[in-house]
């Protein structure tokens, strides 16, 4: 079942196990039950303190738990975790096996605080990106706290469950027979939902933290490299986000990342936390800023979040990043990343030789649609307006392209697909009113971006759009408040520009720390 390359490297992570385990199986005569127990059989070789048993009484059949010897099993897969979730059965059995988890003390403080009994099921894809993330937040919270379970269920192998419980996207959590969830979340989500004095308990800690030379906001590219490129000058840095790796974490596939030919968000999200985290930096995650208070008269700036805590620091860089501005019709998020996308030079190669769809015709959409144009087999453009709001000669150059229709005056109304990708769309005519039908496999949004800094007017300079305005050093209109990222008016918003906003607003920082905490003068 498991190739020989797997074999060693599972036999390397086994020698971190600490006590005994069992995996504890339900199986059948069918062939997916014949490939659990190879599975299972695999992993037991690799390791003496790991053993199978298939007297299981699981609902679920093929289904298999993993325990401590002498207990019952928390932490139970229904299905076969491969592809994605490999490494979910990983962790799952070093954490059941008393290896301690990488996570933050105040979190697993909150985990073993919770004293009712719960069980989590969470309906998962082994393509899902997402899907990970979720399964291992609740796998470590089942390790950890006897009083909760959690099931991981391959919903290709349960279709009739599914159904029945209408699950049309992944991951989608219940709690106690409640839909509890959908979507990526970590163990600091998960617990924050279900211990309501979890956040206040968070905001206090944060409130009583001495106040930082720099505090990054934010935790995509762009604040992580500032929160390196600060840390590593030796001064109290702090990075605080409502979660690390912002817009890369929904990006399938990144092949523009220089020096790095083919990676995928989470993967470079996780490389960036890990990068972080090799040096001095508080790290908080989970957080949404709701208010930045400019320096008074003690030269501190000071950032309030919606949880209800602040941070105080010298300066200040802003990275919130920005999101999709989305159509807003159905079939739009269940697809998002399964053909509905927003960015062509990220996605566009996926696309080679297949129909898609633009939404938008202003310059990013007929410049989409141009790039495009030259990868895909077909291209339609649909535009909201009876005419394109592009440049004229963006325009010229588009109409001069044999594989491209533009369809103007329409409103996008649906995003169609077979539950796994996208298949087509619907668009309504506005003169006449007809619906009418493109089928297609990929449709790229391109109605622009929103900028998260709603909390930040009237604190800073905002553009017309909402940008935050900054120079070609990542300063502000105010005094030791920097910027970099999506959230500011570089017009260019790319992982790899970002990166290089965030290490420019973090050395622009550290020169206004320098110079600002020099004394007035040296004495004689």
């Amino acid at each position: 079942m498991l190739d020989a390359a797997l074999k060693t490297q599972l036999k390397s992570y086994l020698e971190m196990v600490r006590e005994p385990i069992e995996l504890v199986a339900t199986l059948d005569d069918g062939a997916k039950s014949v490939e659990m127990r190879e599975m299972l059989e695999d992993i037991a070789a690799q390791s003496d303190k790991v053993s199978v048993r298939t007297d299981g009484t699981a609902t679920r059949t093929p289904s298999f738990g993993i325990a401590r010897v002498g207990e019952a099993a928390r932490v139970e897969f229904a299905g076969l975790p491969l592809g994605h979730e490999f490494t979910s059965l990983v962790l799952a059995l070093l954490h059941v096996g008393g290896h301690p988890p990488k996570e933050d003390e105040a979190v697993l403080e909150s985990i073993a605080a919770i004293q009712e009994d719960h069980h989590f099921v969470t309906y998962m894809s082994l393509s899902c990106q997402n899907c990970p993330t979720v399964v291992q937040a609740l796998n470590t919270m089942a390790a950890l706290n006897p009083h909760i379970r959690h099931t991981a269920v391959e919903g290709s192998l349960f279709q009739d469950e599914i159904t029945e419980k209408n699950v049309l996207a992944v991951p989608t959590m219940y709690l106690d027979g409640e839909l509890f969830g959908q979507g990526r979340m970590d163990a600091r989500d998960i617990v924050g939902k279900i211990d309501t004095g979890a956040s206040s308990r968070e905001a206090e800690r944060m409130t009583a933290m001495d106040p930082f030379d720099v505090l990054v906001v934010g935790g995509g590219p762009a604040g992580a490299s500032a929160a390196i490129y600060a840390a590593r000058k030796g001064i109290r840095t702090g990075l605080v986000a409502e979660r690390f790796g912002g817009q890369v974490l929904d990006t399938m596939a990144i092949e523009n990342l220089v020096s790095v030919p083919y990676t995928e968000g989470p993967k470079l999200a996780a490389a960036l936390e890990e990068h972080v985290n090799a040096y001095e930096t508080e790290m908080i995650k989970g957080q949404r800023a709701s208010a930045l208070r400019v320096a008074g008269e003690d030269g501190l700036h000071r950032v309030e979040f919606e949880g209800g805590g602040e941070l105080a620091a010298r300066n200040v860089v802003l990275a919130t990043g920005a999101r999709w501005r989305t159509m807003g019709v159905p079939g739009e998020d269940e697809y998002r990343n399964k053909g509905v996308t927003f960015c062509p030079h990220c996605d566009g190669p996926l696309f080679k030789g297949k129909r898609v769809a633009v939404i938008g015709g202003g310059n990013s959409g007929v410049e989409a649609a141009i790039d495009l144009a030259g990868i895909v087999g077909h291209v339609t453009l649909i535009e909201f307006l009876d005419e394109m709001r592009a440049d004229d000669v963006l325009q010229r150059k588009l109409r001069s392209l044999d594989n491209v229709d533009i369809v103007l005056g329409a409103r996008t109304t649906e995003v169609l697909g077979d539950g796994t990708q996208v298949t087509g769309l619907v668009y309504e005519d506005r003169a006449s009113g007809e619906s009418r039908t493109v089928e297609l496999q990929g449709v790229f949004v391109q109605i622009g971006l929103l900028p998260n800094t709603d909390w930040l007017r009237g604190s800073v300079e905002l553009s017309d759009r909402g940008e935050i305005v900054i120079d070609e050093a990542g300063h502000t209109n105010v005094p030791g408040v920097f910027a970099a990222g999506d959230a500011t008016t570089e017009p260019f918003k790319q992982i790899v520009v970002a990166m290089g906003g965030g290490s420019t607003a973090a050395l622009s920082a550290f020169d206004h720390l320098i110079r600002t905490s020099a004394p007035a003068a040296v004495a004689s």
